[in-house]
């Protein structure tokens, strides 16, 4: 088969895909032209493994083949250095500078000896012995942004003329799976029965908890927004919920919305104002932080698997779509920002459910 014919430009520069559908970067090492595997079909990941690509390859003819590395640079200069950036970036905010700062922690706690190594001395063989056991302790996600953090370690190296090559960069992303919900979120009578028993239970914040459950599920919000919601957010004359966030941050994508009241939602909150009776409509609608473990005695109780905070989203969303509300509608009243393209994802499975049994109801019957 010919170049050509192997080789189909992208229309981004440096980009080709492959005939079998591997993207690749072009480029030009030691002056000579060469394919450099992405390892990925899908060209949203290419595009960022390329921009990196691109960096250590500048990098490297940058410094040139016949540079010797004289400075020195350890893990713990390299991570104090990427520490400083992180929390002293002005666009991102505190609880996504808090998250970052996890990031780092897992690194230096999966691979401990890394703060003592010379960054110029790491190979990808160190890089994939760390990613072969750090992917046994940590979700697929997690491991993919400390691999994030690793290769902007070694870009800093790079930057600073302590070596050449990203090692990380030949370190493979973890592979996401799509989560199945079929087998873990409750059905209606199950949900019903577990908060039964939430309220049930003997404790001080008994009641609280079970509010605070409810009011999850029959909103779809995150935990961290659930928080900052008042009463005078609860609109009842218009039926909205008016979502802020943290009064500091925001939302998770910085953007207010207005989710609205449904049945079960506005008959929990008359019920929760009315036991509670708020001196003033800026206090908080939610009394308690958490019910996780009263939860999780709860399932055990009735039989049901445990549900995080965040299964009550997952629960409010399927509801939704079960209920003949689309997917769009539905992103966002969850808050997303693309349109329904998550929420496609995570949920187009009850969209195909819900297409096939409505494709039985039509006929061409006269």
């Amino acid at each position: 088969m010919s170049d050509s014919k192997t080789w189909t430009f992208t229309g981004i520069p440096y980009l080709y895909r492959h005939t079998k559908g591997t993207y690749y970067a072009r480029l030009s090492i030691g002056g000579k032209p060469t394919f450099r595997s992405l390892k990925t079909k899908i060209l949203s990941v290419a595009k960022p493994q390329l921009n990196e690509l691109l960096q250590d390859n500048a990098h490297r003819d940058e410094l040139g083949k016949d540079t010797v590395i004289t400075e020195k640079m350890t893990g713990a200069e390299a991570l104090a250095i990427r520490e400083s950036q992180l929390q002293n970036d002005p666009s991102t905010k505190k609880s996504t500078k808090r998250y970052w700062r996890e990031i780092v922690g897992l690194i230096k706690k999966t691979w401990p000896d890394f703060k003592t190594l010379e960054m110029r001395r790491i190979s990808v063989q160190h890089c994939e012995q760390w990613a072969g056991e750090a992917v046994k302790v940590m979700a697929p996600t997690r491991f993919n942004n400390c691999l994030l953090i690793l290769k902007s370690l070694f870009k800093i190296a790079i930057k600073q003329g302590v070596r050449r090559t990203n090692p990380a960069l030949e370190v493979k992303r973890a592979k996401i799976r799509p989560k199945d919900l079929s087998g873990k979120l409750p059905s209606k009578s199950h949900f019903k029965q577990w908060v039964t028993t939430l309220r049930a239970a003997r404790g001080r914040t008994s009641q609280d908890r079970a509010d605070f459950v409810e009011f999850l599920a029959y909103t779809g919000m995150r935990l961290g927004e659930s928080k900052f919601v008042l009463w005078k957010h609860c609109d009842f004359a218009k039926g909205e919920i008016l979502v802020l966030g943290d009064p500091t941050d925001g939302t998770k994508n910085g953007l207010f919305r207005r989710i609205p009241m449904i049945a079960a939602a506005r008959e929990l909150l008359e019920k929760m104002k009315a036991r509670s009776k708020p001196a003033s409509l800026d206090e908080p609608v939610i009394r308690v932080k958490s019910a996780y473990a009263a939860m999780g005695r709860a399932a055990n109780k009735i039989g049901i698997a445990p549900l995080s905070h965040h299964d009550l989203r997952h629960l409010f969303a399927t509801i939704c779509i079960e209920s003949g509300v689309d997917i769009p509608t539905v992103s966002r009243w969850l808050g997303h920002r693309d349109g329904g393209i998550l929420a496609m994802k995570v949920y187009g499975h009850l969209r195909n459910e819900h297409s096939i049994a409505a494709a039985g109801r039509v006929s061409f019957a006269a």
